[in-house]
């Protein structure tokens, strides 16, 4: 049985929380997030930091991952790959995530930010997949 989610639970995710990324879907290997853009969010450029469209891609293959797994597994971050399309000043992101494939121990995941209609950002992501001990376990 897949887990449940907590995503939209304050204090589950407190980076996510910090960032201001929220959870507008999850379920079936997917996710969507949103992220208002803010300054306190910015580069010394006045431009959205890199870290912030990383941490929506990540966190957002976490949660399209997560939503497949069974009650006794949990996911990590292995590895990354970002490209930055344009530089962000203002509005509001949105990240889908989808997962591409799903093994016994890997999970491969693909995420597209948008930004007002236009692509921003695409990453790939690898995660490990691993079973947890009951007392790990949330669900």
């Amino acid at each position: 049985m897949p887990k449940k989610t907590l995503f939209q639970a304050k204090g589950f995710h407190p980076f996510g929380d910090l960032i201001g990324l929220k959870f507008t879907k999850y379920g079936n290997g997917q996710s969507q997030c949103v992220l208002e853009v803010v300054e306190k969010l910015m580069n010394p450029h006045k431009t959205l930091h890199g870290g912030v469209l990383y941490s929506m891609a990540d966190t957002g293959m976490g949660g399209a991952l997560y939503s497949l797994l069974e009650k006794d597994e949990s996911c990590a971050t292995v590895e990354i790959k970002i490209t930055y399309f344009k530089p962000i000043r203002e509005g509001t992101l949105i990240c889908d995530t989808k997962v591409i494939h799903k093994g016994k121990t890997v999970g491969i995941l693909e995420s597209e930010i948008m930004s007002n209609g236009t692509l921003v950002s695409k990453a790939y992501g690898t995660f490990s997949i691993f079973k947890v001990k009951n007392s790990d376990i949330n669900d």
